[in-house]
Protein backbone atom coordinates (compact mmCIF):
# COMPACT_ATOMS: atom_id res chain seq x y z
CA UNK A 1 0.00 0.00 0.00
CA UNK A 2 1.40 3.03 -1.16
CA UNK A 3 1.01 6.31 1.44
CA UNK A 4 0.24 10.06 0.53
CA UNK A 5 3.17 11.39 3.69
CA UNK A 6 3.18 15.18 4.87
CA UNK A 7 6.63 16.15 6.38
CA UNK A 8 5.95 19.33 7.90
CA UNK A 9 9.23 20.41 10.82
CA UNK A 10 9.81 22.95 12.22
CA UNK A 11 13.82 24.05 11.82
CA UNK A 12 16.17 22.02 13.95
CA UNK A 13 17.80 24.81 16.52
CA UNK A 14 21.01 25.97 14.47
CA UNK A 15 21.62 23.11 12.61
CA UNK A 16 19.01 22.99 10.23
CA UNK A 17 16.71 25.22 8.72
CA UNK A 18 12.85 23.77 8.79
CA UNK A 19 13.33 23.50 4.67
CA UNK A 20 16.27 22.14 5.11
CA UNK A 21 14.63 19.15 7.40
CA UNK A 22 11.78 18.69 5.23
CA UNK A 23 14.07 17.74 2.27
CA UNK A 24 16.64 15.74 4.20
CA UNK A 25 13.24 13.60 6.10
CA UNK A 26 12.09 13.45 2.44
CA UNK A 27 15.05 12.55 1.22
CA UNK A 28 15.64 9.24 3.73
CA UNK A 29 12.06 8.13 3.26
CA UNK A 30 12.15 7.84 -0.35
CA UNK A 31 15.17 5.51 -0.39
CA UNK A 32 12.95 2.91 1.57
CA UNK A 33 9.16 3.99 -0.02
CA UNK A 34 9.92 5.87 -3.46
CA UNK A 35 6.27 4.81 -4.22
CA UNK A 36 4.78 6.96 -1.67
CA UNK A 37 3.47 10.35 -2.06
CA UNK A 38 5.73 13.16 -0.34
CA UNK A 39 4.51 16.28 0.42
CA UNK A 40 6.85 18.63 1.76
CA UNK A 41 5.18 21.58 3.94
CA UNK A 42 8.37 23.29 6.19
CA UNK A 43 6.11 24.66 9.01
CA UNK A 44 7.75 27.75 11.79
CA UNK A 45 6.19 28.97 15.24
CA UNK A 46 7.34 32.17 15.29
CA UNK A 47 11.37 31.54 15.67
CA UNK A 48 14.38 31.49 13.48
CA UNK A 49 13.22 30.16 10.24
CA UNK A 50 10.00 32.05 10.14
CA UNK A 51 10.80 33.82 6.86
CA UNK A 52 12.16 31.33 5.12
CA UNK A 53 8.92 29.30 5.61
CA UNK A 54 6.65 32.01 4.44
CA UNK A 55 8.77 32.94 1.43
CA UNK A 56 8.77 28.94 0.35
CA UNK A 57 4.57 29.35 0.29
CA UNK A 58 5.04 32.69 -1.29
CA UNK A 59 7.95 33.35 -3.52
CA UNK A 60 6.47 36.71 -4.96
CA UNK A 61 6.72 38.37 -1.66
CA UNK A 62 9.60 40.98 -1.60
CA UNK A 63 12.50 40.23 1.15
CA UNK A 64 13.63 43.76 2.75
CA UNK A 65 17.20 43.56 3.99
CA UNK A 66 18.17 45.95 6.72
CA UNK A 67 21.35 47.01 8.59
CA UNK A 68 20.48 46.87 12.26
CA UNK A 69 21.91 46.03 15.49
CA UNK A 70 22.75 42.42 16.47
CA UNK A 71 21.80 41.26 20.07
CA UNK A 72 25.24 42.52 21.33
CA UNK A 73 25.50 45.60 19.00
CA UNK A 74 27.52 44.55 16.09
CA UNK A 75 25.28 45.19 13.17
CA UNK A 76 24.20 42.53 11.59
CA UNK A 77 21.88 42.27 8.03
CA UNK A 78 18.30 41.64 8.90
CA UNK A 79 15.20 40.96 6.90
CA UNK A 80 11.82 41.24 6.77
CA UNK A 81 9.03 40.04 4.49
CA UNK A 82 6.29 42.32 2.64
CA UNK A 83 3.08 41.42 1.53
CA UNK A 84 2.36 44.27 -0.48
CA UNK A 85 -1.49 43.39 -1.71
CA UNK A 86 -2.61 43.45 2.31
CA UNK A 87 0.24 45.88 3.69
CA UNK A 88 1.06 43.05 6.10
CA UNK A 89 5.17 43.31 7.10
CA UNK A 90 6.21 39.91 8.87
CA UNK A 91 9.29 40.04 10.62
CA UNK A 92 11.54 37.73 12.78
CA UNK A 93 12.70 38.50 15.56
CA UNK A 94 15.84 36.51 15.62
CA UNK A 95 17.39 37.90 12.86
CA UNK A 96 18.07 40.80 15.52
CA UNK A 97 17.99 39.06 18.39
CA UNK A 98 18.76 35.60 18.03
CA UNK A 99 20.66 33.11 19.73
CA UNK A 100 22.83 32.41 16.45
CA UNK A 101 23.94 36.26 16.29
CA UNK A 102 26.26 36.01 19.46
CA UNK A 103 29.39 34.60 17.50
CA UNK A 104 29.01 31.37 20.21
CA UNK A 105 28.11 30.10 23.22
CA UNK A 106 25.51 32.34 25.41
CA UNK A 107 27.35 33.21 28.61
CA UNK A 108 26.16 34.72 32.14
CA UNK A 109 27.31 37.95 30.10
CA UNK A 110 25.86 37.84 27.05
CA UNK A 111 22.77 36.80 29.10
CA UNK A 112 22.26 39.99 30.73
CA UNK A 113 23.69 42.21 27.71
CA UNK A 114 21.66 40.44 24.60
CA UNK A 115 19.09 43.27 23.74
CA UNK A 116 15.97 43.81 21.37
CA UNK A 117 17.44 47.02 19.57
CA UNK A 118 17.78 45.58 16.29
CA UNK A 119 14.12 44.07 16.55
CA UNK A 120 12.86 48.33 17.08
CA UNK A 121 14.28 49.44 14.06
CA UNK A 122 13.23 46.26 11.97
CA UNK A 123 9.46 47.29 13.16
CA UNK A 124 10.76 51.38 12.36
CA UNK A 125 11.78 49.90 8.66
CA UNK A 126 8.58 48.49 8.06
CA UNK A 127 6.42 51.09 9.19
CA UNK A 128 8.02 53.60 6.87
CA UNK A 129 8.01 51.33 3.87
CA UNK A 130 4.24 51.42 4.66
CA UNK A 131 2.72 48.44 6.58
CA UNK A 132 -0.24 48.80 8.20
CA UNK A 133 0.04 45.23 9.98
CA UNK A 134 3.02 43.91 11.53
CA UNK A 135 3.36 40.55 12.40
CA UNK A 136 6.11 39.99 14.52
CA UNK A 137 7.57 36.11 15.27
CA UNK A 138 9.01 35.15 18.74
CA UNK A 139 11.26 33.06 19.73
CA UNK A 140 15.33 31.74 19.63
CA UNK A 141 16.02 35.00 21.19
CA UNK A 142 19.39 35.53 22.99
CA UNK A 143 18.09 38.70 24.98
CA UNK A 144 16.12 38.78 28.45
CA UNK A 145 15.43 42.41 28.54
CA UNK A 146 11.54 42.55 27.99
CA UNK A 147 11.48 44.50 24.74
CA UNK A 148 13.07 47.34 26.47
CA UNK A 149 15.62 48.36 24.14
CA UNK A 150 13.34 47.59 21.42
CA UNK A 151 10.65 50.38 22.58
CA UNK A 152 14.57 53.07 23.39
CA UNK A 153 14.90 52.67 19.74
CA UNK A 154 11.40 53.47 18.96
CA UNK A 155 11.86 56.99 21.04
CA UNK A 156 10.20 55.12 24.14
CA UNK A 157 6.84 53.99 25.16
CA UNK A 158 5.08 57.11 23.94
CA UNK A 159 6.40 57.51 21.15
CA UNK A 160 6.51 53.61 20.25
CA UNK A 161 3.07 53.80 20.60
CA UNK A 162 2.63 56.87 18.46
CA UNK A 163 4.27 55.41 15.71
CA UNK A 164 2.26 52.18 15.93
CA UNK A 165 -1.10 53.66 16.24
CA UNK A 166 -3.93 52.33 13.66
CA UNK A 167 -1.37 49.26 13.05
CA UNK A 168 -2.15 45.70 13.57
CA UNK A 169 0.73 44.58 15.40
CA UNK A 170 0.44 40.99 16.00
CA UNK A 171 3.05 38.84 18.72
CA UNK A 172 3.24 35.62 16.68
CA UNK A 173 4.97 32.82 19.91
CA UNK A 174 6.01 29.94 20.72
CA UNK A 175 5.08 30.02 23.57
CA UNK A 176 2.13 30.92 26.49
CA UNK A 177 4.64 32.04 29.49
CA UNK A 178 3.90 34.86 31.55
CA UNK A 179 6.24 37.98 31.97
CA UNK A 180 7.71 37.63 35.42
CA UNK A 181 7.95 34.42 38.31
CA UNK A 182 7.91 30.89 37.89
CA UNK A 183 6.56 30.20 34.86
CA UNK A 184 8.57 33.59 33.19
CA UNK A 185 11.06 34.27 30.92
CA UNK A 186 14.21 34.60 33.13
CA UNK A 187 13.32 31.65 35.17
CA UNK A 188 12.48 29.19 32.82
CA UNK A 189 14.48 30.45 29.69
CA UNK A 190 16.89 32.60 31.22
CA UNK A 191 19.27 29.45 31.48
CA UNK A 192 18.96 28.36 27.99
CA UNK A 193 20.67 31.79 27.13
CA UNK A 194 23.74 31.34 29.81
CA UNK A 195 22.19 32.38 32.61
CA UNK A 196 23.26 30.88 35.84
CA UNK A 197 21.08 30.92 39.15
CA UNK A 198 22.68 34.55 40.34
CA UNK A 199 21.66 35.74 36.84
CA UNK A 200 18.41 34.35 36.51
CA UNK A 201 17.45 36.34 40.10
CA UNK A 202 18.69 39.78 38.27
CA UNK A 203 17.38 39.03 35.59
CA UNK A 204 13.60 38.75 37.12
CA UNK A 205 14.65 41.54 39.62
CA UNK A 206 15.63 43.96 36.24
CA UNK A 207 11.83 42.35 34.21
CA UNK A 208 9.73 43.23 37.79
CA UNK A 209 10.71 47.30 37.56
CA UNK A 210 9.95 47.16 33.56
CA UNK A 211 6.73 45.18 33.71
CA UNK A 212 5.93 48.00 36.36
CA UNK A 213 6.96 50.84 33.06
CA UNK A 214 4.69 48.86 31.04
CA UNK A 215 1.66 48.93 32.96
CA UNK A 216 1.57 51.98 33.65
CA UNK A 217 1.92 52.83 30.04
CA UNK A 218 -0.63 50.42 29.02
CA UNK A 219 -3.24 50.47 31.58
CA UNK A 220 -3.18 47.31 32.05
CA UNK A 221 -0.95 44.15 33.60
CA UNK A 222 0.48 42.68 30.32
CA UNK A 223 2.99 40.81 32.52
CA UNK A 224 0.44 37.78 33.11
CA UNK A 225 -0.42 37.89 29.72
CA UNK A 226 0.26 34.94 28.04
CA UNK A 227 2.80 34.94 25.88
CA UNK A 228 4.35 38.03 27.28
CA UNK A 229 7.31 36.02 28.32
CA UNK A 230 8.07 35.01 24.59
CA UNK A 231 11.38 36.13 23.53
CA UNK A 232 12.90 37.13 26.90
CA UNK A 233 9.72 38.87 27.73
CA UNK A 234 9.48 40.85 23.78
CA UNK A 235 6.24 39.39 24.16
CA UNK A 236 5.01 42.04 26.81
CA UNK A 237 6.35 44.33 25.17
CA UNK A 238 4.76 44.68 22.01
CA UNK A 239 1.44 43.92 24.07
CA UNK A 240 1.87 47.29 26.04
CA UNK A 241 2.29 48.76 22.44
CA UNK A 242 -1.32 48.28 21.78
CA UNK A 243 -0.44 44.43 20.31
CA UNK A 244 -2.06 41.10 20.16
CA UNK A 245 -1.14 37.63 20.31
CA UNK A 246 -1.27 35.22 18.01
CA UNK A 247 0.22 31.41 17.91
CA UNK A 248 2.90 31.86 15.17
CA UNK A 249 2.26 27.48 14.55
CA UNK A 250 -1.35 28.58 13.56
CA UNK A 251 -0.70 31.61 11.82
CA UNK A 252 1.83 29.98 10.00
CA UNK A 253 -0.53 26.68 9.72
CA UNK A 254 -2.90 29.07 8.22
CA UNK A 255 -0.68 30.48 5.06
CA UNK A 256 0.54 27.17 3.74
CA UNK A 257 -2.62 25.13 3.99
CA UNK A 258 -1.51 22.35 6.33
CA UNK A 259 -5.17 21.94 7.83
CA UNK A 260 -5.90 20.83 4.24
CA UNK A 261 -2.82 18.67 3.54
CA UNK A 262 -3.51 16.48 6.99
CA UNK A 263 -6.96 16.00 5.69
CA UNK A 264 -5.74 14.69 2.90
CA UNK A 265 -2.68 12.34 3.91
CA UNK A 266 -2.48 8.43 5.57
CA UNK A 267 0.65 10.11 7.76
CA UNK A 268 2.64 13.21 8.95
CA UNK A 269 6.31 13.29 10.20
CA UNK A 270 7.35 16.55 12.02
CA UNK A 271 10.18 17.13 13.56
CA UNK A 272 12.04 19.90 16.07
CA UNK A 273 15.51 20.23 17.66
CA UNK A 274 14.05 18.90 21.29
CA UNK A 275 10.52 17.21 22.11
CA UNK A 276 9.93 18.13 25.69
CA UNK A 277 6.70 19.38 27.15
CA UNK A 278 7.07 22.88 25.75
CA UNK A 279 6.47 21.05 22.11
CA UNK A 280 2.74 20.81 23.16
CA UNK A 281 1.88 23.97 23.79
CA UNK A 282 2.17 26.50 21.27
CA UNK A 283 5.09 24.80 19.32
CA UNK A 284 4.37 23.02 15.69
CA UNK A 285 4.63 19.51 17.06
CA UNK A 286 1.99 19.76 19.21
CA UNK A 287 -0.43 22.24 17.27
CA UNK A 288 0.23 19.65 14.15
CA UNK A 289 -0.77 16.06 16.67
CA UNK A 290 -3.30 18.31 17.73
CA UNK A 291 -4.71 18.91 13.85
CA UNK A 292 -3.88 15.18 12.99
CA UNK A 293 -5.64 13.75 15.58
CA UNK A 294 -9.00 14.92 14.93
CA UNK A 295 -8.65 13.44 11.45
CA UNK A 296 -7.31 10.21 13.09
CA UNK A 297 -3.79 10.53 11.17
CA UNK A 298 -0.68 8.92 12.73
CA UNK A 299 1.79 11.18 13.40
CA UNK A 300 5.76 10.63 13.41
CA UNK A 301 8.36 12.83 15.30
CA UNK A 302 12.08 12.84 14.62
CA UNK A 303 13.71 15.03 17.14
CA UNK A 304 16.93 16.08 17.91
CA UNK A 305 16.80 14.87 21.45
CA UNK A 306 13.55 13.21 22.60
CA UNK A 307 12.76 14.23 26.05
CA UNK A 308 8.74 13.08 26.34
CA UNK A 309 8.27 9.31 27.66
CA UNK A 310 5.77 7.23 25.71
CA UNK A 311 2.67 8.36 28.08
CA UNK A 312 2.78 11.91 27.60
CA UNK A 313 3.55 11.29 23.73
CA UNK A 314 0.39 9.01 23.55
CA UNK A 315 -1.64 11.47 25.28
CA UNK A 316 -0.72 14.59 22.64
CA UNK A 317 -1.61 12.11 19.62
CA UNK A 318 2.36 11.51 18.97
CA UNK A 319 2.35 7.63 17.38
CA UNK A 320 5.96 7.35 17.93
CA UNK A 321 9.25 10.06 18.76
CA UNK A 322 12.59 9.21 17.49
CA UNK A 323 15.89 10.71 18.36
CA UNK A 324 18.73 11.90 16.53
CA UNK A 325 21.44 12.13 18.44
CA UNK A 326 20.51 8.59 19.83
CA UNK A 327 20.75 7.19 16.09
CA UNK A 328 23.72 9.41 15.42
CA UNK A 329 25.76 7.91 18.55
CA UNK A 330 26.25 11.38 19.94
CA UNK A 331 24.85 14.99 19.79
CA UNK A 332 28.19 16.26 18.68
CA UNK A 333 27.72 13.90 15.60
CA UNK A 334 23.93 14.52 14.93
CA UNK A 335 24.62 18.25 15.12
CA UNK A 336 28.01 18.07 12.51
CA UNK A 337 25.85 15.78 10.04
CA UNK A 338 22.34 16.93 10.79
CA UNK A 339 21.43 16.70 6.89
CA UNK A 340 22.74 13.08 6.76
CA UNK A 341 21.67 11.92 10.05
CA UNK A 342 18.27 12.89 9.94
CA UNK A 343 18.23 11.38 6.27
CA UNK A 344 19.61 7.98 7.63
CA UNK A 345 16.64 8.50 10.76
CA UNK A 346 13.91 8.90 8.34
CA UNK A 347 14.90 5.81 6.05
CA UNK A 348 15.14 3.79 8.85
CA UNK A 349 11.76 4.89 10.48
CA UNK A 350 10.14 3.84 6.81
CA UNK A 351 11.94 0.79 7.31
CA UNK A 352 10.37 -0.05 10.23
CA UNK A 353 6.76 1.00 9.20
CA UNK A 354 4.42 -1.56 9.06
CA UNK A 355 1.74 -1.06 6.54
CA UNK A 356 -1.32 -3.07 5.76
CA UNK A 357 -3.98 -2.59 3.28
CA UNK A 358 -6.51 -0.94 5.50
CA UNK A 359 -3.71 1.45 7.04
CA UNK A 360 -0.78 2.05 8.98
CA UNK A 361 -0.83 -0.92 11.47
CA UNK A 362 2.23 0.36 13.52
CA UNK A 363 6.23 0.42 13.34
CA UNK A 364 8.17 -3.04 14.27
CA UNK A 365 11.01 -2.77 16.63
CA UNK A 366 12.07 0.66 18.67
CA UNK A 367 14.02 3.58 17.57
CA UNK A 368 13.60 5.25 20.01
Amino acid sequence: MTLRVLIAPDCFGDSLTAVQAAEAIAEGWRRIRPADSVVRLPLSDGGPGFLDVLTARHPDWPRHRVRVSGPLFAEVDAHWVFDTATATAYIESAQACGLALLGGPPTTQTAVDAHTAGVGQILAAARGAGARRLVVGLGGSACTDGGRAMIETLGGIPAARHTLAGVDLIAATDVEHPLLGRSGAARVFGPQKGADVSTVEFLESRMVGWAAELQAAAGLDVAELPGAGAAGGLGAALLALGGRRESGAALIAEHTGAAAEIARCDLVITGEGRLDGQSLHGKVVGSLAAAAAGHRVPVLVLAGQVALDEPQRRTAGITGAFSLSEYAGSVQRAMADAAGQLQGLAARTAARLNVKEDGIAGLAGTVE
